[in-house]
């Protein structure tokens, strides 16, 4: 208990850290909407985050390894801070991508930091509470960092300075924590080919994962405004499709864990394609009708990429696990970069409903892809399933030590 009392001073800046930047993306694009951006500036501002994420998962273990834990979180921190505060100093759709950039290498570097540290400091007999207090903090937190658009307003200086304060204060808990930082080991390789080596399904459903998730979180507002959504109702809309990843972790395990991973992650794109059909059929009937779809909607999309990875390592040796996670980490910043630049210039030549159709044709080909699959390879192993946040690949060391045992689908 005293170990897990020690890491509030780090889990307490993870959720400052969320806060701050979480909300960023909401109030960018009904930014970008009053500034009278473009919908494809709008799509290719959150197509720049997460190039900046990639950019962080590949270099937060080299400088880690070059300064130290607690360096490396507070100098991606302040390029993430930077990054938020220089937006209403040039208001420009081109340099906000730059913006973007430095955004999302904050995110993705601070939060490396932080699973790296605690990953090396719990022992297997608490591993599993902590990582529970640290999803609970990652997802309370995106809760939160979402409504919080109802309150910020767009396009002023004042929003975005409360997000650079909340960004720039995750650094007072970690810096000065007592917990000793650990020992860096050798940065592992990024071999993205891995991935589709272990499970090409797997491969594909990460993929998917990136496509979905990317399009709703960086392109939904714009939606919302489409479909006459106020600023307050926006930010619900949003906070639903959370709350909805939140309802179907528990049960996405209990099905991954006991059924053919396969069968799940077809189950999960019927369930998808659905939700988007669902979603554009009650687009017009009011906030509520929007809200229940966006719960749908995330209860079906959400889990795909845990399932998805959890799949993958079924397949995969021990010495393999952190490498395999970085593949699969990459693969979903390829589908996350180029699914907001083009969900939105869909958007704008086609309307509001051509989002849920980009990725109903996303899980359509899953689907087919998964059923491809499930004729060519029996599965033999499983892994314990594990809810993966997509912060960093270093979430892959929880499954070094995962029971393998035979399946017989």
């Amino acid at each position: 208990m005293r170990l897990l009392i020690s890491f509030t001073a780090l889990l307490f800046s993870v959720l400052l850290l969320q806060l701050g930047s979480g909300g960023l993306a909401p109030l960018d694009a009904v930014s970008g909407v009053q500034l009278e951006f473009s919908t494809s500036q709008i799509g290719l501002l959150g197509s720049s985050h997460f190039f900046g994420f990639f950019l962080g998962c590949w270099w937060a273990p080299r400088l880690m390894g070059s300064v130290g834990h607690s360096r490396a979180f507070a100098a991606f921190t302040a390029v993430g801070t930077i990054g938020i505060l220089s937006h209403m100093l040039i208001v420009d759709a081109t340099a906000w991508m730059v913006m973007r950039v430095m955004t999302g290498l904050c995110i993705a570097g601070s939060y490396t930091v932080v699973e790296s540290w605690l990953q090396a400091k719990v022992t297997n007999e608490i591993r599993g509470r902590t990582m529970g207090m640290y999803r609970v903090i990652d997802i309370g937190g995106a809760l939160v960092a979402q409504l919080m658009i109802s309150v910020l307003e767009p396009a002023h200086y004042v929003s975005y300075n409360i997000l650079a304060i909340l960004c720039c204060a995750a650094l007072v808990p970690l810096v000065l924590t007592r917990v000793e930082q650990p020992a860096m080991p050798d940065a592992p390789r990024l071999r993205p080919s891995l991935a589709w080596q272990r499970s090409p399904l797997a491969a594909a459903g990460v993929v998917s994962s990136g496509l979905t998730s990317a399009a709703f979180r960086m392109v939904g507002p714009v939606y919302g405004i489409e479909i006459g959504l106020s600023i307050d109702d926006i930010a619900l809309f949003l906070a639903a499709f959370v709350l909805g990843g939140v309802i179907a972790q528990v049960p996405a395990g209990w099905f991954a864990d006991r059924y053919d991973r396969r069968v799940v992650l077809i189950g999960l794109s019927v369930l998808a394609v659905l939700a988007c059909s669902a979603t554009v059929a009650f687009s017009g009937q009011g906030t509520a009708a929007a809200f229940l779809t966006a719960t749908f909607f995330g209860i079906a999309t959400y889990p795909i990429y845990s399932v998805s990875a959890a799949h993958a390592h079924d397949f995969a040796s021990d010495d393999e696990r952190v490498e395999l996670s970085a593949a699969l980490m990459f693969l979903y910043a390829i589908g996350a970069i180029a699914s907001p630049w083009a969900v939105s210039a869909l958007i704008e030549a086609y309307g509001p409903s051509a989002m849920f159709v980009f990725v109903s044709v996303a899980h359509i080909g899953l689907i087919i892809f998964g059923l491809i699959r499930m004729r060519s390879r029996r599965t033999e192993t499983r892994t314990s399933y594990v809810y993966a946040p997509r912060t960093s690949f270093l979430i892959g060391r929880l499954l070094s030590g995962a029971r393998k045992s035979p399946r017989g689908d």
